[in-house]
């Protein structure tokens, strides 16, 4: 088997909640691809920080963070990205521990973000036949907004999570405010991300649905989550009205 390959600058960042025996088959896929992967449990119920703790105990490339409680994607995210940054790494890939996230495309994307290392790559998602049509219509309006409140700076997709965010103004954006700490976290990051001027490389990415039988989990509930989601995009426009001016200035400017 072909050596991941390896940096210092570069991790694999993968938040955790309840996602099964999954988690396993795709922190082994991650590993194969990249070295370090780092893991943040996020208040795991399921027995999952156990398998994570003794896998880690045999791999030197794996590092597994358990946060004693279940605080949501984001702050996963900021607990991990804290982390690596006093460790001196500069950027990191997110990725789903649930399955649905190409591990095989984590050098494409990592090779992406190297050459140019302001940006941020963004997955954009190509679904497949077993992707439910309420999920995959229901991101349209969110990708709608997003749009609309960055001017159509280039995000193919606000909700993919498989992405690579350059740490520092990811953490800035985050520390300025309390949000993003749940499930609003991607698609609010690459809005915020964007207004502070961190421009967006797209790549086409599969995602995977997988079913009960294949040990798909979803933490997704439908009223409680799209009730968070409109009431991130209302804030995010009306903080798209305060900035207007300098979005208008940034996009017509030689």
């Amino acid at each position: 088997m072909n050596q991941p390959q390896a940096s210092t600058t570069h991790l694999v960042l993968i938040p955790s909640y309840n996602p099964g025996r999954t988690v396993v088959d795709t922190v082994q896929a991650a590993r194969r691809q990249w070295a370090p992967v780092w893991v943040v449990v996020d208040g795991s119920t399921d027995g999952s920080d156990g398998w994570l703790q003794a896998m880690a105990a045999d791999d030197p490339g794996l590092r597994v963070i358990v946060q004693p409680a279940n605080q949501g994607k984001g702050a996963a995210v900021l607990e991990g990205i804290t982390r690596a940054r006093a460790e001196g790494f500069t950027h990191a890939l997110t990725m789903d521990s649930d399955g649905q996230h190409p591990a095989e495309l984590i050098p494409r994307f990592m090779q992406a973000s190297q050459a140019q290392p302001a940006a941020m790559v963004l997955g954009k998602p190509v679904f497949g036949p077993e992707a439910p049509a309420l999920r995959v219509n229901g991101r349209k309006v969110s990708n709608g907004w997003a749009n609309l409140e960055t001017l159509w700076a280039g995000i193919g997709d606000s909700l993919y999570g498989f992405r690579v965010y350059p740490i520092e103004p990811l953490m800035r954006v985050m520390r300025s405010q309390r949000f993003m700490r749940r499930f609003d976290f991607d698609p609010e990051a690459v809005v915020r991300l964007s207004w502070a001027g961190v421009p967006a490389i797209n790549l086409d990415a599969p995602v995977r649905y997988l079913s009960a039988g294949e040990g798909g989990v979803s933490h997704f509930r439908y009223l409680r989550d799209n009730t968070l989601l409109t009431w991130m995009h209302t804030r995010l426009f009306l903080g798209f009205l305060l900035r207007l001016p300098r979005l208008v200035w940034r996009r017509l400017r030689p």
